[in-house]
C-alpha cells in the first residue's frame, strides 16, 4: 500500500489527488491521508479548508490512523518507543526533494510526503483529470451568466496572485516573478494568436486587478470569495485559453480546461528558490509556453 501526505490549498490537494490516480493505473494500492485537515493540532493543522471533499467525481480511500502509525513507526505504546530508542524509528516516508521523481513509480509501502506539482507526472491521464474533477453547481447568478457567455467568446483566464505572496516570508519566495513585463508579453501573445479576446481576470486583490487591468477587452470576477474561490477554478478551466500566475490554482485551471488548441501560459519558475535549468523545465511542462520575468519567451510558439 502506498499513503498520500495531503496538504496545502485546493491547487496542491489536486495534485496529491492526481498522484494518488497515477499510481492507481500502474496497480498499486493507494490511499489519502487528511490527518493535516482533520486530526492535527497546532503548527501541524493546516489553516487551508480540505476542499477535495466539495468536488464531485473523485474516488479516493483516505487511510486510518492505525495505517499511518504503522507507516511513520510514531505510536507512543510503551513497547514501540522502547524499541524506537534501542533500534531506530522504521519511518516509510519518501519525501518530495525534486520537481520530478519517477522513482516514486516503482515503489511501495511507502509514505508520500510533498505537493509533487510537475506536469510530467500526470500528461499521460490528464483526460481521466479533466472527467473526474468535477465542481459543485453554483447558484450564484454571475457564474451561471459568465459560464454562458464564455461558449461564445474567446476567453481567456488571467490569475493575478498577491496578498498571501506580499507577507515576508512568501514574498521573498514568489514575489518577482509575474511582473508586469510577464503578464505584457502574455496579453501580447495572446493577441497575436486569437482573434477578439476577452481576457478574464481572477485575483485575491481586486482593488489591484481594477487599477491595473481595466481595459475594453478585460472583465474582472470579483464575486467568487471564501468558499466559493474555488468556482474561480470552474470559470478558469471553462476558458479557451489561459495566463497562468506561479499559483497551482490557475496551473489547474488550466490543466482542467478541455480545450484541444488552448494556449496554456506559465512563468518560467514557479518561485524564487527553484534549481531546475529552463530545458528541465521545458522537459517537465510539455505543451506549455513559458515566460520570464522580464517577459521573454523562454519556451513557446
Amino acid at each position: 500500500m502506498i499513503i498520500i501526505h495531503v496538504m496545502g490549498g485546493l491547487g496542491n490537494q489536486l495534485y496529491q489527488y492526481a498522484l494518488l490516480e497515477k499510481l492507481r493505473l500502474l496497480g498499486r494500492d493507494v490511499k489519502l491521508d487528511f490527518y493535516a485537515y482533520k486530526d492535527a493540532q497546532g503548527e501541524d493543522r493546516e489553516w487551508r479548508e480540505l476542499e477535495l471533499e466539495r468536488l464531485e467525481g473523485l474516488e479516493y480511500e483516505v487511510c486510518t490512523k492505525q495505517e499511518r502509525t504503522l507507516f511513520l513507526d510514531n505510536s507512543m505504546k510503551l513497547v514501540d518507543r522502547v524499541r524506537r530508542k534501542l533500534t531506530g524509528r522504521k519511518n516509510r516516508t519518501v519525501a518530495e526533494t525534486g520537481d520530478y521523481m519517477p522513482e516514486i513509480f516503482s515503489m511501495d509501502d511507502v509514505y508520500l510526503y510533498g505537493f509533487w506539482g510537475c506536469e510530467r507526472y500526470y500528461k499521460d491521464i490528464t483526460g481521466i483529470l479533466q472527467q473526474k474533477i468535477r465542481f459543485p453547481k453554483s447558484g450564484k447568478p454571475a457564474n451561471i451568466e459568465t459560464l454562458a457567455r464564455m461558449k461564445d467568446e474567446n476567453a481567456v483566464s488571467v490569475h493575478i496572485r498577491r496578498k498571501d505572496y506580499l507577507t515576508v516570508a512568501d514574498g521573498a519566495r514568489y514575489m518577482g516573478i509575474c511582473t508586469d513585463a510577464y503578464y505584457e508579453e502574455a496579453f501580447a501573445f495572446i493577441r497575436e494568436r486569437v482573434e477578439k479576446p476577452v481576457f478574464y481576470i481572477f485575483s485575491d486583490d481586486v482593488a489591484y486587478a481594477r487599477a491595473h487591468f481595466g481595459g475594453a477587452d478585460m472583465r474582472i470576477v470579483d464575486w467568487n470569495t471564501g468558499k466559493d474561490s474555488l468556482y474561480d477554478m470552474e470559470l478558469m478551466s471553462r476558458c479557451r485559453h489561459n495566463i497562468c500566475a506561479n499559483s497551482t490554482f490557475s496551473i489547474w485551471g488550466a490543466r482542467l480546461n478541455p480545450h484541444k488548441d488552448k494556449l496554456m501560459i506559465r512563468p518560467l519558475h514557479h518561485d524564487n528558490y527553484e534549481t531546475s535549468s529552463p530545458e528541465e523545465i521545458h522537459t517537465n511542462w510539455e505543451g506549455w509556453v513559458l515566460l520570464d520575468a522580464a517577459g521573454e519567451i523562454v519556451y513557446g510558439e
